[in-house]
C-alpha cells in the first residue's frame, strides 16, 4: 500500500508508546486518513528524555514532548496542511551530517520497499554490474574509510588482504555485539536501517570473494535481531541475497549468530571463536583473520557503522566521501553522547568536529549549567579528556595524542562533581570482569590496578601507589594478548596525566572533594544553618541521627554508613561532607 505520509513515533523516556499510538490511530480514523497515513513505531529515535517524539514525513517536522492533547493539532496542521502545529515544541536544528544514520527515522525498518525507495540496493547493483572486485577495493581505498569499531584500520586495505588469499571459501562478519557501557550506536542502526548493513556486507563479500556472511549480534538486542532476520528474508525474496544476484553470477547469503555480550568478543579472534561455538578468547596473531579466520578460512570483520557507510560511498563516489572529515579521518562518526549533558542521544558529525561543538552546540551544554570537568571517549578502553582540550578536532590521531581513542563511539560528559578516581575504578572494574583471563598481564595486572584504586578511594593510599599504577599500566600495554588488556589502563593513565592533583587529594589529604568516595568524607550537621526540620533524621536508614526538633540533631559517626541520604534530603545546605 502506498502512503501519502508517515508518522514516526517514539517514547524517548523509554515508556509505553501503545496508548499514544492507539489515540493517534483513533484520530486518523475519525478524519478518514487511515488509508493515507502510516504510523511507524521507532524503538530508538536518537533523542532521549524528551517525552513522546513525533516525526511527520515528507515534511520532516519533528515534535518533542508531545501530549495526548497535541494529537489533533498535529493531524490538523501537519498531516492535513503540511504546516508546523502551533504551541508544540519542535526538535531544534542540529549541526550534524547524517550518512550512517541517513535512513534511521525516515524508513519503516521492517519494509524493504522503504529502503529501495531511497535508492536501497542501487549501490549493490552498480557494483555487480559495472565493477570487478579489485575496482571495488580501490574505491574503498580512495574513500579513506577507516574501521569504526575502534581500531580505525583502513577498510579497503583490510579487504585487499583477504582478496589476495586463494581459498575455496571466505567469510565476512558484521560485529554487532557492542559491549561498551553507554553505547548503542550499532543497535540503533540495526533496528532502524538493517538493509544498509546487509547491502554493505554483500558489497564487501563480492570484493573479497566471500559467499557467506554472519551478523554477530548481542542477544540483549532482541528487536535488532528480529529486524535483521526479517530484512535477510526480504532481501532473499527480492533477489538481493542468494544465488546469482542481479544476474552477475555472484552468490552470497547471510546468517545471524547471537553473542552473549562479552566485551572481549570485540577483539576479532575472540569473536571468531564465539561464532564457531567456542569460548570467546583471543588467540595470538599472526596469522590474521584475513588469512586464517573463521574455520581457518580468510575472514573480514567490520562493525555495523563501517558497513552502513559502504552503500553511501558507492552511490555518491569515494571522492565525495573523502571530502568529508579530516586528512587522516574521512567521513562522519556516530557518537552516543551521555552523562552530564542536557541533550543526550546519538549524534553523527563530520570527523574534525570539536568536542566543544558536540557537547555544547549539539548536546546543549552541561546539566544544571554546572562546570564541565572532562569528556571520556572510547568506552572502557578510552581516555578522559579535560576541559582545556575541548577545542580539539575529533579524529583518530588527535584523540590518540591526548591519550584517548575513538573507540566505537561512546562519549560520556562529566561535570565538576565527578571524581576521576571513582571513574577510573568503574572502568577498570568493568575490564577486570570482562577479561577472558587467558593472559597473565591482563588477568593479574588489571586486578592489581583495581586493588590499588580501591585502596586509594578508601583513604589508605600512598604516593608510591601512583607510580605503581603507571608501571602496571605500561606492562599491560606491552604484554597483553589482545586490545582489551592493552587499553584497559587508558582511563587510569589519562586521569593520572591530567588530574594527578585529584589523586593526591585522595592519598595525601584523605579527601574526595566530589563526594563520590564515601570512605573519604564525614557527614556533619552545621548547627548555625540547621533549621531543625528533622528531614535528615527521617531519611536516615540506619538511625544514625539523634536529637529532636527542640534540641537539634547530631550524626553518630560510628553508626553512619555514609550513604548520603541526609545530605540529599537537607534543603538548607546544613550538612557538610
Amino acid at each position: 500500500m502506498g502512503y501519502e505520509k508517515r508518522i514516526f513515533i517514539c517514547d524517548t523516556d523509554g515508556g509505553n508508546i501503545k496508548p499514544f499510538e492507539d489515540a493517534l490511530n483513533a484520530n486518523l480514523r475519525a478524519e478518514g486518513l487511515v488509508e493515507k497515513v502510516q504510523i511507524v513505531r521507532l524503538a530508538d529515535a536518537g533523542i532521549y528524555r524528551k517525552g513522546v517524539m513525533v516525526k511527520v514525513t515528507p515534511e520532516n517536522i519533528v515534535y518533542i514532548d508531545v501530549k495526548m492533547d497535541d494529537i489533533k493539532k498535529i493531524v490538523d496542521s501537519t498531516v492535513k496542511m503540511g504546516q508546523a502545529a502551533p504551541d508544540i515544541a519542535q526538535k531544534p536544528p542540529e549541526k550534524q551530517l547524517k550518512i550512517v544514520l541517513r535512513n534511521c527515522g525516515n524508513v519503516d525498518p521492517e519494509r524493504i520497499e522503504d529502503y529501495v525507495a531511497l535508492d536501497g540496493y542501487k549501490a549493490l547493483s552498480k557494483v555487480l554490474e559495472s565493477m570487478n572486485p579489485d575496482q571495488v577495493i580501490d574505491e574503498m581505498k580512495k574513500s579513506g574509510l577507516r574501521g569504526r569499531g575502534g581500531g580505525g584500520y583502513p577498510t579497503g586495505l583490510k579487504w585487499s588482504f583477504a582478496r589476495k588469499v586463494q581459498d575455496d571459501q571466505k567469510f565476512i562478519i558484521c560485529n554487532g555485539d557492542e559491549g561498551d557501557p553507554g553505547a548503542y550506536m550499532d543497535r540503533s542502526v540495526l533496528e532502524g536501517d538493517p538493509h544498509s548493513v546487509l547491502e554493505g556486507m554483500t558489497i564487501g563479500g563480492y570484493a573479497i570473494g566471500a559467499s557467506k556472511g554472519f551478523l554477530y549480534i548481542r542477544a540483549e538486542y532482541p528487536l535488532a535481531v528480529a529486524r535483521v532476520e526479517k530484512a535477510i528474508e526480504q532481501a532473499r525474496a527480492s533477489g538481493f541475497l542468494g544465488k546469482n544476484i542481479f544476474g552477475s553470477g555472484f552468490d552470497f547469503d547471510l546468517e545471524v549468530r547471537l553473542g552473549a555480550g562479552a566485551f572481549v568478543c570485540g577483539e576479532e579472534t575472540a569473536l571468531i571463536a564465539s561464532v564457531e561455538g567456542k569460548r570467546g578468547c583471543p588467540r595470538p596473531r599472526p596469522p590474521f583473520p584475513a588469512v586464517k579466520g573463521l574455520w581457518n578460512k580468510p575472514t573480514i570483520i567490520n562493525n555495523v557503522e563501517t558497513l552502513a557507510n559502504i552503500p553511501y560511498i558507492f552511490l555518491n563516489g569515494a571522492e565525495n566521501f573523502a571530502k568529508i572529515g579530516t586528512e587522516s579521518s574521512r567521513g562522519t562518526k556516530v557518537f552516543a553522547v551521555t552523562g552530564k549533558v542536557k541533550h543526550s542521544g546519538l549524534v553523527e558529525v563530520p570527523m574534525g568536529t570539536t568536542l566543544r561543538e558536540i557537547v555544547f552546540d549539539i548536546g546543549g551544554g552541561i546539566l544544571d549549567d554546572k562546570k564541565i570537568k572532562a569528556v571520556q571517549t572510547g568506552g572502557p578502553s578510552g581516555g578522559v579528556i579535560p576541559e582545556n582540550f575541548l577545542d580539539t578536532p575529533v579524529d583518530y590521531d588527535n584523540l590518540g595524542k591526548l591519550g584517548s581513542i575513538m573507540g566505537s563511539g561512546g562519549m560520556i560528559v562529566m561535570d565538576e562533581g565527578d571524581c576521576v578516581v571513582d571513574i577510573s575504578k568503574f572502568y577498570l572494574g568493568f575490564c577486570v570482569d570482562e577479561s577472558c583471563g587467558k593472559c597473565a598481564p591482563c588477568r593479574i595486572g588489571g586486578k592489581q590496578m583495581l586493588t590499588i584504586l580501591e585502596k586509594i578511594s578508601q583513604g589508605k593510599g600512598e604516593l608510591s601507589d601512583l607510580d605503581n599504577l603507571r608501571k602496571i599500566s605500561f606492562a599491560m600495554k606491552k604484554a597483553s594478548l589482545c586490545g582489551l588488556g592493552q587499553t584497559a589502563s587508558n582511563p587510569v593513565l589519562s586521569t593520572l596525566r591530567y588530574f594527578e592533583l585529584d589523586y593526591k587529594q585522595h592519598v595525601v589529604d584523605k579527601r574526595c572533594f566530589q563526594g563520590k568516595c564515601k570512605d573519604l568524607f564525614v557527614f556533619t550537621i552545621i548547627q548555625d544553618k540547621c533549621k531543625k526540620c528533622s528531614l535528615c533524621q527521617r531519611n536516615c536508614p540506619v538511625d544514625a541521627i539523634s536529637g529532636s526538633r527542640e534540641e537539634g540533631f547530631l550524626i553518630d559517626q560510628k553508626k553512619c554508613t555514609r550513604c548520603g541520604r541526609c545530605f540529599e534530603a537537607c534543603k538548607f545546605d546544613a550538612i557538610s561532607r
